[in-house]
Protein backbone atom coordinates (compact mmCIF):
# COMPACT_ATOMS: atom_id res chain seq x y z
CA UNK A 1 0.00 0.00 0.00
CA UNK A 2 2.78 2.26 0.49
CA UNK A 3 3.98 2.44 -3.14
CA UNK A 4 0.91 2.92 -4.12
CA UNK A 5 0.98 6.09 -2.16
CA UNK A 6 4.78 7.38 -3.29
CA UNK A 7 4.66 6.13 -6.82
CA UNK A 8 0.95 8.47 -6.61
CA UNK A 9 2.98 11.12 -5.00
CA UNK A 10 5.75 10.87 -7.70
CA UNK A 11 3.78 10.81 -10.72
CA UNK A 12 2.12 14.26 -9.04
CA UNK A 13 5.42 15.66 -8.18
CA UNK A 14 6.53 15.70 -11.93
CA UNK A 15 3.45 16.23 -13.22
CA UNK A 16 4.27 19.54 -10.95
CA UNK A 17 8.10 20.19 -12.80
CA UNK A 18 6.52 19.37 -15.97
CA UNK A 19 3.81 22.16 -15.62
CA UNK A 20 6.46 24.65 -14.27
CA UNK A 21 8.94 23.41 -17.88
CA UNK A 22 6.35 24.46 -19.74
CA UNK A 23 5.92 27.57 -18.38
CA UNK A 24 9.44 28.70 -18.15
CA UNK A 25 9.56 27.88 -22.13
CA UNK A 26 6.46 29.91 -23.10
CA UNK A 27 7.91 33.06 -21.22
CA UNK A 28 11.41 32.18 -22.57
CA UNK A 29 10.34 31.84 -26.26
CA UNK A 30 7.95 35.04 -25.68
CA UNK A 31 11.07 37.05 -24.21
CA UNK A 32 12.83 36.37 -27.70
CA UNK A 33 9.78 37.02 -29.97
CA UNK A 34 9.59 40.26 -28.14
CA UNK A 35 13.38 41.21 -28.63
CA UNK A 36 13.58 40.37 -32.03
CA UNK A 37 9.92 42.23 -32.79
CA UNK A 38 11.50 45.05 -31.13
CA UNK A 39 12.04 48.58 -33.49
CA UNK A 40 13.31 50.77 -31.02
CA UNK A 41 16.64 48.35 -29.52
CA UNK A 42 19.98 48.84 -31.74
CA UNK A 43 21.52 45.64 -33.12
CA UNK A 44 23.54 45.43 -30.03
CA UNK A 45 21.15 45.74 -27.81
CA UNK A 46 19.29 42.72 -29.32
CA UNK A 47 22.83 40.60 -29.53
CA UNK A 48 23.67 41.46 -25.76
CA UNK A 49 20.23 40.08 -24.56
CA UNK A 50 19.93 37.41 -26.78
CA UNK A 51 23.37 36.15 -25.33
CA UNK A 52 22.26 36.29 -21.91
CA UNK A 53 18.87 34.77 -23.14
CA UNK A 54 20.77 31.93 -24.43
CA UNK A 55 23.50 31.31 -22.13
CA UNK A 56 21.23 31.55 -18.71
CA UNK A 57 18.00 30.98 -20.73
CA UNK A 58 15.59 31.36 -16.88
CA UNK A 59 17.42 34.18 -15.29
CA UNK A 60 17.82 35.82 -18.25
CA UNK A 61 14.34 35.58 -18.96
CA UNK A 62 13.36 36.94 -15.99
CA UNK A 63 15.57 39.35 -15.85
CA UNK A 64 14.26 40.47 -19.01
CA UNK A 65 10.84 40.50 -18.10
CA UNK A 66 11.81 43.01 -14.94
CA UNK A 67 13.60 45.02 -17.26
CA UNK A 68 11.60 45.43 -20.06
CA UNK A 69 8.58 44.09 -18.89
CA UNK A 70 6.16 47.53 -19.22
CA UNK A 71 7.69 48.25 -22.81
CA UNK A 72 6.57 44.49 -23.92
CA UNK A 73 3.09 45.43 -22.80
CA UNK A 74 3.21 48.89 -24.64
CA UNK A 75 4.31 47.02 -27.62
CA UNK A 76 1.98 43.84 -27.84
CA UNK A 77 -1.00 46.66 -27.12
CA UNK A 78 0.31 48.76 -30.38
CA UNK A 79 0.91 45.69 -32.55
CA UNK A 80 -3.13 44.50 -31.70
CA UNK A 81 -4.16 48.03 -32.08
CA UNK A 82 -1.74 48.67 -35.87
CA UNK A 83 -3.61 45.00 -36.25
CA UNK A 84 -7.23 45.80 -35.44
CA UNK A 85 -6.96 49.28 -37.80
CA UNK A 86 -5.69 47.57 -40.78
CA UNK A 87 -8.86 45.36 -40.15
CA UNK A 88 -10.92 47.78 -40.36
CA UNK A 89 -9.08 49.19 -43.36
CA UNK A 90 -9.23 46.35 -45.19
CA UNK A 91 -13.28 45.57 -44.67
CA UNK A 92 -13.81 49.12 -45.85
CA UNK A 93 -12.06 48.30 -48.65
CA UNK A 94 -13.37 45.50 -49.50
CA UNK A 95 -16.62 46.24 -48.61
CA UNK A 96 -16.70 50.06 -50.20
CA UNK A 97 -19.79 52.14 -50.25
CA UNK A 98 -22.33 51.61 -52.17
CA UNK A 99 -24.57 54.60 -53.87
CA UNK A 100 -26.86 56.38 -51.52
CA UNK A 101 -30.34 56.78 -52.24
CA UNK A 102 -29.66 60.38 -53.09
CA UNK A 103 -26.97 58.99 -55.80
CA UNK A 104 -29.56 56.83 -57.22
CA UNK A 105 -32.33 58.96 -57.21
CA UNK A 106 -30.44 61.72 -59.22
CA UNK A 107 -28.63 59.17 -61.53
CA UNK A 108 -32.05 57.70 -62.61
CA UNK A 109 -33.26 61.34 -63.01
CA UNK A 110 -30.39 61.83 -65.25
CA UNK A 111 -31.07 58.69 -67.39
CA UNK A 112 -34.85 60.26 -67.23
CA UNK A 113 -33.81 63.57 -68.69
CA UNK A 114 -31.52 61.83 -71.33
CA UNK A 115 -34.53 59.57 -72.02
CA UNK A 116 -33.05 56.46 -71.35
CA UNK A 117 -35.90 55.21 -69.12
CA UNK A 118 -39.62 56.00 -68.87
CA UNK A 119 -41.15 57.70 -66.13
CA UNK A 120 -42.83 54.49 -65.05
CA UNK A 121 -38.84 53.24 -64.66
CA UNK A 122 -37.66 55.86 -62.95
CA UNK A 123 -40.88 56.27 -60.46
CA UNK A 124 -40.08 52.07 -59.66
CA UNK A 125 -36.08 52.94 -59.45
CA UNK A 126 -36.89 55.88 -56.69
CA UNK A 127 -39.31 53.68 -54.97
CA UNK A 128 -36.57 50.78 -55.01
CA UNK A 129 -33.74 53.75 -53.45
CA UNK A 130 -36.21 54.72 -50.81
CA UNK A 131 -37.16 51.14 -49.55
Amino acid sequence: MDSITSDFWDVLLWSFWFFIWIAALMVWFRCLVDLFSDDSLSGWGKAGWAIVLILVPWLGALIYVIARGRSMTQRQLASAEKMRADQEQYIKQVAGTGPTPADQISNGKALLDKGAITPAEFEALKAKALA
